[in-house]
């Protein structure tokens, strides 16, 4: 066809205005590239020129209406700006995980000469360190220690300790039992540990047994459905009162108050007899009265006596030849007294501000 003088063949001006528009493309896609100051940033460039509805797709939506011979050449050009465009958006990339690492480097910085800071260290609760070192003390008397399981059945809790099956012990109001358990309970004294103890051996024996016990109580500031005992056993030949009141008396005075006053009193325990309670002078109030001790100036620290026949019989231990005598602490009162705490039930809330103390 012959070109009218002044005019352009239009398919040529197409071709030739999309080259320009893909040079001016890639002119603009490179600069943002270039200029892209995070990883975000580069992405919406990436997604604004290369996008599917990026800047360079829009521009070869026009292929379709060029000749064979210049789609070839438009194709071939826009291929080539694409893979430098690709290429550039590669290259920021690494340039830009360099720069951020680079930066940490920076922020981050440590110095594996200086010595490290130290991290912050717990403590033991008070009742583990007081129960430790009531293990020390009647180690260094001689005794060993014992452990046994906390739920325990009828023989080793009740029966062969002499408590009768009458005994108001047994009762639900007193006794924590198990549901569908066969008659399982929480015991209720470690002095199940000593009956276990006395059937796996013969004796002699001098045993303590610290541990959790169980019982139906109020939750006071004296009282505890859960406390902690230290109960104790010797068995040998010619055991009396006066062996167990050495004891006793020792292991206070080491444990709680080396000053300590002592008062015996008559009670009744059925895997004892005598059975006896032996009270400390109140070190809260100094023997005045306060509502720790009841305002009597004393608090009961531990129940004792000289173990009874009938135990020594149901663990087949010859009464006729061996005594003994067993001692039960409530370690939890021993605790508030040589820390002078005035509630129980801080032992049990786990409140930071009172244990960081000990």
């Amino acid at each position: 066809m012959k070109q009218k003088k002044g005019i352009i063949c239009p398919l040529f001006y197409v071709s030739g205005f999309m080259l320009n528009d893909l040079e001016n493309l890639k002119k603009a896609a490179l600069t943002k590239i270039s200029e892209a100051s995070s990883e975000e940033v580069l992405r919406a460039a990436e997604i604004e020129f290369l996008g599917r509805k990026g800047k360079l797709t829009e521009i070869l939506r026009g292929l379709k209406d060029l000749p064979a011979a210049e789609k070839g050449k438009v194709g071939k050009a826009s291929n080539e700006i694409k893979t430098e465009i690709e290429q550039a958006i590669i290259d920021k990339t690494k340039e830009l995980e360099s720069a951020k690492f680079d930066e940490l480097a920076e922020s981050e910085w440590i110095d594996p000469t200086q010595p490290g800071q130290e991290a912050p260290r717990g403590t033991l609760h008070p009742l583990t360190q007081f129960v430790r070192e009531a293990e020390k003390v009647f180690e260094r008397m001689g005794f060993a220690v014992a452990t046994g399981p906390q739920i325990e059945d009828d023989f080793h809790n009740f029966e062969a300790l002499n408590i009768p099956a009458d005994h108001p012990a047994r009762d639900s109001q007193d006794t924590l039992f198990l549901e569908n358990s066969d008659g399982k309970l929480l015991r209720t004294q470690t002095s199940s540990v000593q009956i276990r103890w006395m059937k796996d051996r013969e004796p002699p024996f001098r045993i303590v047994a610290p541990g959790r016990v169980f019982r139906k109580d109020d939750f006071d500031a004296s009282h505890s459905p859960m406390f902690h005992q230290l109960e104790g056993l010797v068995v040998d030949e010619d055991i009396s009162l006066a062996n167990m009141k050495a004891v006793m008396e020792e292991a206070v005075r080491q444990l709680i108050n080396p000053e300590a006053k002592f008062r015996f009193r008559t009670s009744y325990f059925p895997f004892v007899e005598p059975g006896l309670e032996m009270d400390m002078s109140c070190t809260i109030c100094g023997g005045k009265g306060c509502p720790v001790c009841k305002k009597t100036g004393w608090i009961e620290i531990v129940g004792c006596g000289l173990v009874h026949p009938n135990v020594l019989k149901n663990v087949d231990v010859d009464p006729d030849k061996w005594s003994g005598f067993a001692f039960g602490f409530g370690l939890d009162r021993m605790v508030m007294l040589r820390h002078e705490i005035k509630d129980l039930r801080l032992l049990f809330e786990n409140d930071l501000r009172f244990l960081r103390q000990f």
